[in-house]
């Protein structure tokens, strides 16, 4: 075996050693947490993807997306229930308005129905009378 010179040797024991750092550097990593911009990078990265729909994360998700769904569906009908009582009160506006005139109507026409002048004018063809005598007290002993 030929001898190999120790300087030779010297390198190839510094360059062993280099590569025995960078490993040691890249397997430390491994075990780190990532930054929050690595995080924010491989999330929006799992969203493009589509691998954020993994049966795990789906079925962790699921409490929070039904609650969801369950404010979604309280939401519509909370809307619902706002249009429709809109539309009543509009519709009960018009009846209490259409009431109030009829209530104008009916209360006129009494009133002009229930002057002397008008009794007198409607009980003439009966036969009877408006009383030309005053009325006279009538004293109990």
């Amino acid at each position: 075996m030929p001898e190999v010179p120790k300087c030779e040797l010297l390198k190839k024991y510094k360059m062993a050693v280099k590569k025995n750092r960078y490993k040691t550097t890249k397997q430390s990593q491994v075990g780190k947490k990532p930054s929050s911009d690595q995080q924010l990078i491989k999330t929006v990265q799992s969203i493009f993807d589509g691998s954020f729909l993994t049966r795990k994360t789906v079925i962790s998700l699921l409490p929070f997306l039904l609650y969801l769904t369950l404010l979604a569906i309280i939401y519509i009908a909370n809307s619902y229930e706002a249009e429709r009582i809109i539309i009543e009160s509009d519709r009960i506006k018009k009846e209490l308005k259409e009431l109030r005139y009829e209530f104008i109507t009916t209360e006129t026409e009494l009133t002009s129905i229930s002057k002397q002048s008008e009794v007198a004018k409607r009980l003439y063809p009966t036969g009877i009378k408006e009383s030309t005598t005053p009325p006279c007290k009538i004293l109990a002993d």
